[in-house]
């Protein structure tokens, strides 16, 4: 008797299923990681959430809409990250269907359930799971614009133009690679006879007008800031070294889709049983339009953005490798042709879930351990919480006023300006960057200043102290990490600055 794993069974019976099941449970555990071992925002997050709550048209974040979303889930969720998390597994979620939705346009629905497992992989190891910022918000955007685009030119649906004019306009709003993103589709669309007939027609004149409509706040935003400027070229002596830069680059993008290809070479007939029988996917024969829209879309974003980054020497990718690597799998899956059999599928699940959980495993293990080593800081092990809660109450008690304003280092400022109160950030070093708060209002309004404690004195660094001489320190403040291990405790100076007329 001839015995098929359930999950194959699955894949060619409830196709959907298994994709709503893979990608919310996905969501799932890296929420649940959160809960347990974040006490602190990852990456720059809180800063972000500093400065969504100005609702600014622009800063030098970049576009306002990340930042926006970030403030609005926080407040939803009554002050807690957990909302800004659950947005950005929203994002991953909407992500992965839309590339469901656009692989089965182009491959059938079971090739289509592959393309999105394999892409789970590659974005697991290459892109943020919780740092909600451009990079995740543009990701959603960026795919549903390509499943757009193909309805528009490969499906000739007339009725999507309206759907792509919005997402352009918000990817406009998202990240400022949405222009070389964009680039590219104009690019596709002008190589092929049916995208050039497409766009004789009036629906790209109404497009755009929606999209001017909708980026024309943040664009004349970038005009009065005197922002757009052409980035400077490098000299002929740096090509060297920025060629090598934007290898590393290639090299990174190609480490983090490293789970495909084993998954591949795991499926081949070297694995495979000598009386095994492997179960066949089928699907329908790819159309050598759909054929070319997929490829180009998994290798030109690559290309153009490791090119660009590596010549104007970008720390990442531009739009991030989440956003340049979302149609790998999906390409993987036209170039394996129209049957695939899947040898040895448990061993196959198996390394995929090693490859989905590994990211997870690995912020766990880290958190647990790494404070142990005495080698280094985990900014997410910060309590936050404590932090914001002693440094408000510590103002209020002082000055009888609530506080109104954090300067001094700015992760630490960042992370008081997440209390109920939201304070401002003021980033004293830069003034520029926080155009809501001056040095004159922040010395009306009064506020905290703070630092990383050197000693036990709390004695201000340099910089802090030359630009507010009058402050005078207080005893520092010791916090314990979510594991402290062998390392310091946190120990932050701090200042205040009474309000005038206290």
């Amino acid at each position: 008797m001839r015995f098929t794993s359930l999950v194959i069974e699955l894949i060619r019976a409830r196709p959907r299923l298994i994709v709503w099941i893979a990608v919310l449970l996905q969501a799932a555990m890296w929420l649940l990681v959160a809960l347990m071992f974040y006490r602190s925002p990852p990456g720059n997050l809180a800063t972000l959430l500093a400065f969504g709550r100005e609702y600014q048209v622009g800063t030098d974040l970049g576009p306002p809409l990340p930042l926006w979303l970030a403030d609005i889930a926080y407040r939803a969720a009554g002050g807690h990250m957990l909302g800004v998390y659950v947005l950005a597994e929203l994002c991953e979620i909407a992500t992965f269907v839309a590339l469901y939705h656009l692989a089965r346009a182009v491959v059938g629905t079971q090739h289509a359930v592959l393309a999105v497992l394999l892409t789970m992989t590659a974005l697991a190891f290459s892109s943020p799971a919780l740092d909600f910022g451009p990079l995740i918000l543009a990701r959603p955007l960026w795919t549903l614009l390509l499943l757009h685009s193909w309805q528009i030119i490969g499906q000739r649906r007339g009725n999507a133009w309206f759907a792509w004019s919005i997402e352009a306009g918000l990817l406009l709003l998202t990240t400022p690679a949405a222009i070389f993103l964009l680039m590219l589709l104009v690019i596709f669309a002008f190589s092929t006879a049916r995208g050039r007939k497409t766009l004789r027609a009036l629906d790209p004149l109404f497009a755009l007008i929606v999209v001017a409509v909708l980026a024309l706040p943040y664009a004349v935003w970038l005009m009065r800031a005197e922002t757009l400027v052409l980035p400077a070229l490098p000299q002929i002596s740096d090509l060297n070294a920025r060629a090598l830069h934007a290898a590393w680059l290639f090299g990174g993008l190609v480490l983090g889709t490293a789970a495909i290809p084993v998954l591949t070479f795991l499926n081949t007939g070297l694995f495979a049983g000598k009386s095994e029988e492997a179960p066949i996917i089928y699907r329908p024969p790819v159309e050598p339009l759909a054929r070319n829209f997929v490829y180009f879309f998994a290798l030109a974003p690559v290309i153009g953005a490791v090119l660009i980054s590596g010549l104007l020497g970008l720390e990442a990718v531009v739009a991030g490798a989440g956003v340049v690597l979302v149609m790998s799998g999906l390409a993987v899956v036209v170039a394996a042709g129209d049957l695939i059999a899947m040898r040895r599928a448990r061993m196959l699940r198996t390394v995929w879930a090693a490859a989905i959980v590994a990211p997870a495993a690995g912020v766990a293990l880290a958190v647990l351990f790494l404070p142990w080593s005495g080698t280094g800081e985990i900014a997410t092990s910060m309590p936050a919480r404590a932090i914001s809660d002693f440094f408000d109450d510590s103002f209020a008690r002082r000055t009888n006023h609530r506080l109104r304003a954090v300067a001094g280092e700015t992760q630490l400022a960042s992370l008081i300006t997440l209390h109920s109160g939201r304070p401002h950030l003021f980033i004293d070093a830069e003034p520029t960057r926080t155009p809501w708060m001056t040095p004159a209002r922040f010395a009306e309004t009064g506020g905290v200043v703070v630092w990383r404690a050197s000693d036990t004195a709390g004695t201000p660094p340099p910089d802090i102290l030359k630009r507010f001489p009058d402050i005078v320190p207080e005893v520092p403040r010791a916090f314990e990490w979510l594991v402290t291990g062998r390392q310091q405790l946190l120990r932050i100076g701090w200042a205040i600055v009474r309000p005038k007329g206290t």
